[in-house]
């Protein structure tokens, strides 16, 4: 049976297939030391106290019904005080949008600013963007991050493409990388843009930035965030952001997002909302909406969870620096931001007991799982080429006592090898 070209051309989700085999894998009895997903295990990381008892108390206090479509008045209230206090971003309650996350933000933006073929500018490895872009038959303009700049865009690799672009899609901290933009880069990007667009007819589409700050409190060390509208003011008419509670509470199953940007852009996204109808549950929305105000229950939450996280990424980060030392064919770069690792391990070409050559990095990724129980996404899920050597490595559900023993997995695994 022939379906839409959109749905006989899609291309399922690589890590949820991933996932798919992993869980059989343990289903049978296999530990697995999983390191592919972007969630947290609430028996390691729960979502704070205060949002949980918020959570239990709007559902007593009979908060289900519908919310309003473009998020309950009292949580956007929260948001604009909370963005105010925590980032000195000044927006009012009709500049943000409310969603069960922020998929369905990301989507919505898409449709409103894109038509078919119109440019899109996004950087590999990054998540999403190639499939976003599928949905709405935009010409995919690619630009390829490299190791030497932590896999973040630079602003001269996307300057050459600004002429005509619709779209242009950052993320950082990033997804999958774990690192950040550096703010000599993201401002240039803005000055690109805002030339661009006074270039530009009254009659012409103007160029948007959607800037996904999803992780932007998981930041570790001497690493700073930076924002487009903090760091040129005039940004403010071009970008929209996308954030949530999911990453930086461990809160991704309670789906509260939201976007804050341009009125008209927003209030288009929240046409296409009403009729999609993915907003954020009611309790939680009551929830999120108390919790967001309780400064000194985050500032505790963030202390402790920031350092729970950090000490996992510094950890692995350390023992892949270690097996290199040893002349293992592996890398890693230092952790910067979010809850992953972007590792390296190259062993095409290689020969395992039985005289096989391990053609190419799905057979890496196979040969990895299946001898040393170890399973991380390869960067070719992020839109990155197939025989790309790096990977994510989340830590979302990582116990420190498995740490040791998985390195110990894989440097008798790659031991094996000639």
């Amino acid at each position: 049976m022939q379906l839409s070209h959109l749905a006989e051309t899609l291309i399922g989700s690589e890590i949820v297939k991933l996932g798919g085999d992993i869980r059989e894998m343990i289903r049978q009895g296999e530990k697995i030391y999983n390191f592919t997903v972007g969630d947290f295990d609430p028996r390691i990381f729960p979502i704070p106290r205060a949002l949980e008892d918020a959570i239990v108390e709007s559902y007593r206090s009979h908060f289900t019904n519908y919310p309003a479509a473009e998020g309950n008045l009292d949580l956007r209230e929260s948001i604009a005080a909370f963005l105010k206090d925590r980032e000195g971003l000044d927006y009012s309650p009709a500049e943000i949008l409310v969603a069960g996350g922020g998929r369905p933000l990301i989507y919505s933006l898409f449709r409103i600013l894109a038509d078919p073929g119109d440019k899109i500018i996004y950087a590999v490895p990054s998540w999403n963007n190639n499939h976003y872009t599928h949905f709405v038959e935009g010409q995919h303009i690619v630009v390829e991050a490299s190791p030497e700049n932590n896999f973040m865009p630079e602003a001269s690799a996307i300057e050459p493409h600004i002429k005509g672009a619709t779209l242009i899609c950052l993320c950082s901290p990033q997804n999958p990388t774990g690192t950040t933009i550096t703010e000599k880069d993201l401002a240039a990007i803005c000055d690109s843009i805002l030339a661009e667009n006074a270039r530009r007819g009254p009659a012409e589409k103007k160029l948007y930035l959607m800037y996904d700050q999803m992780y932007w409190h998981l930041t570790y060390g001497d690493i700073k965030h930076y924002n487009p509208v903090s760091l040129r003011p005039a940004m403010r008419e071009y970008t929209i952001f996308i954030d949530a509670i999911s990453k930086v509470f461990a809160a991704t199953g309670v789906r509260v997002g939201w976007s804050f940007g341009p009125p008209a852009v927003i209030d288009k996204m929240k046409a296409i909302m009403t009729h999609i109808g993915s907003w954020a549950p009611m309790a939680e929305q009551k929830a999120t909406a108390k919790f967001l105000l309780q400064k000194e229950d985050i500032d505790n939450y963030l202390r402790d969870f920031r350092s729970a996280i950090a000490e996992r990424l510094n950890r692995i980060h350390a023992g892949f620096m270690s097996l290199k030392k040893d002349g293992f064919p592996v890398d890693s770069i230092a952790p910067q931001a979010a809850i992953y690792l972007t590792i390296k391990i190259d062993l095409a070409g290689k020969r395992t007991p039985g005289g096989k050559i391990i053609a190419d990095q799905a057979a890496v990724t196979d040969y990895i799982l299946n001898e040393a129980k170890l399973a991380v996404v390869p960067f070719s899920a992020f839109g990155a080429g197939k025989n790309s050597p790096w990977y994510r490595l989340s830590v979302g559900t990582c116990k420190l006592e498995d740490i040791d023993e998985m390195f110990g997995k894989l440097r008798e695994a790659m031991e094996k090898l000639s």
